[in-house]
């Protein structure tokens, strides 16, 4: 009785220690409710350690665990949901190095009692926070539910989130089903619910009329539009807000905060639209803070990065001179129809639920591939069958070379990878696996090829069928065979550039030559550049002296004008091909005490202008910084 009464109270102590630790974070000083929210769904996601998961991953763990072959209402009790959040935090350890280890048990209860209370069908948005402490692991959640949560909780870019959330919500032509959102919202707009933001973010009947007010279409580029705009809708303000604030937390700012004197700042930066020079930290903004002329209505700009004076300064030099490229799209542009994916479900079957310490499928690449060729967002391929048999053995014919082709691009891939020369392999082990992977497709392929069920035909037309099918299947397997005989080489190539020696640095002067080259032009650039600085700095205040010198001479001609300038011709005006003005000549007598040079420069013989002079000097100084800055962008 004793021992089960201890662990009623540790399991107790469990789910509300993630709550316990939220609230001493004291976020409920944060006066905008969208802020509140965001901070406490990043402590949230930062606890459960779910940024160390990316969408990609999370695709992985739902394709791995089954959840792609059953129906999004398809309810899920506690312990399958375990099973997933564990398999995914066993998965994220193998990836990880041996010295940045997670806690995986403690990071599983912390999710596992978040996500019941969050979605718990039995626990109403009121008393969450009370029915928290006595749930005793009876209510079910959906699967829709635990890929909404898990899908936007996880690290990893907003866009590639919103395309898998998309394609949740979308039918086979590439159409949003509204119901399908409305339930989306349901489902995510109950994460602020969990942190105590319902009243701000709550989900109501109107919450997809203000995401998509006209009744039309809506295709995946609109869909990112909308919920990617500035600002986004009203109930999903929260959600850019989040990625935004994992994207800053490491950002440094050294100014000083106008209200606590802080002499850097870490995070956000926010600068008053009305006071001079008056800017605050994330901190003193959040919490309404304001001294002297500034006032919490004046309108404040957010910055997430900090830019020296010095380098404004070169990006106006740059802009004003052309020398900017134009801004690329904040976001690529998807085709309106979606692509025709590889169906890997008869290839790869998913892993046995029993055991989750097997090696799972690694990604193919470093980076995030293309959504297209992860079979948990593909849809399902809908091929018309005729009802003549002839067209039944046509159809047949067709998916069996769909498949062959499938299996040998996803092997393909896998060559390329390989390929690549300036990826450099992330260990033996992860590429063992690799390798074995490929040995059982290709084990699988001859398999499937040699015990192919044959449908139903007349003779004739099914040995001709069949004699294709062979002939097909012996040109794959031989390019089969030889694929892996190129692995096997490109892999041997790759063991022994892996291996780094001093030999090889010496070995290869011509990369030593054009090192050293680089580093001399750099330096050599660099030194223009100051040279260039310099002469621009002597020839301004030569420009300044002059200028001053002109103004004399202009009051000096206008006293001596009586008496001398009837006898002289009015001089005509001379147009300057790089200003826009035509400046009249200056009397040339008058320039006793400039320097020589400057007045064999302005002598009556040469007939130039002063001011034509100034602003073809200006022009030459300008085009020389545009050419410096062009070379160097180059």
């Amino acid at each position: 009785m004793i021992e089960e009464s201890g662990k009623r109270r540790r399991t107790m102590a469990e789910k509300r220690q993630l709550f316990m630790e939220m609230r001493a974070q004291n976020f409920d000083v944060i006066r905008l409710s969208t802020y509140r929210t965001a901070c406490k769904l990043r402590f949230v996601q930062k606890r459960c350690n779910l940024h160390l998961v990316d969408i990609w991953n999370m695709i992985e763990a739902f394709r791995d665990n089954g959840l792609n072959t059953l129906d999004h209402n398809t309810e899920i009790n506690v312990s399958r949901l375990e099973t997933i959040i564990s398999s995914i935090y066993y998965q994220l350890n193998k990836r990880l190095p041996s010295t940045h280890q997670i806690s995986v048990e403690q990071s599983i209860s912390l999710l596992l009692n978040f996500m019941i209370a969050a979605y718990d069908r039995l626990v109403t948005p009121l008393v969450v926070f009370k029915l928290i402490f006595f749930y005793e692991g009876h209510g079910k959640l959906t699967v829709f539910s635990v890929k909404a949560m898990l899908a936007t909780m996880c690290g990893g870019k907003i866009l590639d989130k919103l395309r898998y959330i998309f394609s949740q919500i979308s039918d086979s032509n590439g159409l949003m089903i509204f119901t399908k959102f409305d339930q989306f919202l349901k489902e995510v707009l109950k994460l602020p619910t969990a942190v105590f933001e319902g009243p701000s973010f709550g989900y109501t009947e109107h919450s997809v009329r203000t995401c998509f007010p006209q009744q039309k279409k809506i295709m995946l580029n609109m869909f990112l539009d909308t919920l990617m705009a500035d600002p986004p809708p009203q109930c999903l303000v929260w959600l850019p807000l989040l990625h935004r604030l994992a994207h800053v937390e490491n950002v440094f700012h050294p100014v000083e905060c106008s209200y606590c004197r802080c002499e850097s700042m870490m995070g956000f930066r926010y600068r008053c639209q009305q006071c001079h020079n008056y800017q605050l930290c994330q901190n003193c903004f959040w919490r309404g803070h304001a001294n002297g002329p500034h006032s919490n209505q004046h309108q404040m700009k957010e910055h997430s990065s900090w830019k020296s004076p010095a380098k404004k300064l070169s990006h106006a030099i740059s802009k004003s001179l052309g020398c900017v490229p134009s801004r690329e799209p904040p976001r690529p542009i998807f085709p309106e129809q979606p692509e025709k994916p590889l169906d890997l479900a008869h290839i790869v079957p998913p892993r046995p639920l029993t055991n989750m310490n097997d090696t799972m499928v690694t990604h193919m690449s470093s980076g995030a591939p293309t959504p297209t060729k992860r079979p948990e967002i593909l849809p399902s391929r809908q091929l018309a069958r005729g009802h003549c048999f002839k067209e039944r053995e046509l159809q047949y014919n067709l998916d069996t070379a769909s498949r062959l082709a499938d299996e040998h691009a996803l092997i393909a891939a896998y060559v390329n990878r390989l390929q690549s020369g300036t990826r450099v392999l992330d260990s033996p082990s992860r590429l063992d696996e690799e390798h074995r992977l490929i040995a059982r497709y290709a084990a699988r392929l001859a398999a499937e090829a040699g015990s192919a069920p044959r449908p139903p035909t007349d003779l004739g037309f099914n040995f001709d069928a069949n004699k294709q099918q062979r002939q097909l299947i012996a040109e794959l397997e031989n390019k089969n065979r030889e694929i892996l005989q190129e692995i096997q080489r490109l892999r041997l190539e790759h063991e022994q550039a892996s291996q780094p020696t001093p030999e090889k640095a010496q070995q290869n002067p011509t990369l030593l030559a054009e090192l050293r080259l680089l580093r001399q032009r750099k330096d050599e650039l660099e030194q223009r550049m100051s040279a260039l600085q310099e002469s621009r700095r002597e020839l301004m205040v030569q420009l300044e002296g002059l200028m001053k010198l002109l103004k004399a001479q202009a009051a000096g001609s206008a006293h001596s004008s009586p008496t001398h300038g009837a006898s002289r011709p009015m001089p005509m005006p001379v147009r300057s091909t790089s200003a826009g003005s035509t400046p009249t000549h200056v009397p040339q007598d008058s320039l006793a005490g400039v320097g020589g040079d400057v007045q064999e420069a302005f002598t009556q013989g040469a007939r130039r202008n002063l001011r034509n002079d100034l602003l073809v000097a200006a022009d030459s100084i300008t085009n020389t910084m545009s050419s410096l800055v062009k070379e160097l962008h180059s």
